[in-house]
């Protein structure tokens, strides 16, 4: 079984819709779950947005946080993940940002990814982000960061659904 159907799987039992906010990942996220029969009905939206005006148009993520943390930080990803789930009919997000390299950029080392989980439960908002580093080339390092924020997402629900925010 795949990431993608072990996770479709656990977003159907416990009635997940899910929009994604992407940008090293560039829709992968999306394509692998949208590779397994029947997640269409799972899958509310997916935003591609590189371009700092394009996480703040669509996504609200503020200037002076890309100003202050960088494009690839905790911080955006959590701002893209939360503006994805305001503006979706969903109650799960997921967001991607980082530099997939060849080359570190602004002393940040190539293959440097932030996620963020963001969902609603029982009315509220819980919000998760991790920072992490893969070793490969380009392909290789956005797929596994696909795969990746797809396997941790159970593990971020079952916390929120626990009642942890953060």
């Amino acid at each position: 079984m795949t990431v993608a159907q072990i996770l479709v799987d656990y977003m159907r039992e416990h009635d997940l819709r899910l929009t994604t906010a992407e940008s090293c990942t560039a829709g992968q996220i999306v394509t692998l779950l949208a590779e397994v029969p029947g997640s269409g009905s799972l899958i509310e939206s997916g935003y591609v947005v590189y371009s700092p005006e394009a996480k703040q148009r669509l996504l609200g993520v503020s200037p002076r946080s890309i100003e202050t943390f960088n494009l690839t930080s905790r911080e955006v990803a959590e701002e893209m993940a939360l503006g994805a789930l305001r503006d979706a009919n969903a109650n799960a997000a997921v967001a991607t940002t980082g530099l997939l390299g060849p080359d570190d950029k602004d002393g940040i080392p190539a293959g440097t990814v932030c996620f963020a989980w963001a969902f609603e439960v029982n009315g509220q908002r819980a919000l998760f982000s991790r920072r992490e580093r893969f070793f490969g080339s380009r392909g290789q390092v956005q797929l596994w960061a696909a795969e990746y924020v797809l396997q941790q997402l159970p593990t971020f629900h079952q916390r929120a659904v626990a009642g942890e925010r953060r």
